[in-house]
């Protein structure tokens, strides 16, 4: 649902306004009747762990061996 306030409601509500924001809601602040800015709650995605895909990559031995010849020109030109 979204709630619709003016600038200076906005203003003297804020910490209203966040809760609602927090509870689902959505709330657009306009200016003189027209649209200025949408608060919105921010994802909270859970925190990426290290080392997830440890075991999907395989680095080959000679992964820094020196280029060949007519690579090594493609890419000096």
């Amino acid at each position: 649902m979204t709630k619709s306030v003016g600038v200076h409601e906005a203003k003297t509500h804020l910490s209203r306004l966040l809760d609602a924001v927090a509870a689902g809601e959505e709330v657009l602040i306009t200016r003189r009747g027209k649209p200025a800015a949408r608060l919105v709650a921010l994802r909270t995605d859970s925190p990426r762990a290290f080392g997830i895909d440890r075991g999907r990559l395989a680095i080959p031995e000679d992964f820094d061996a020196p280029l060949d010849a007519d690579v090594l020109e493609a890419f000096e030109g």
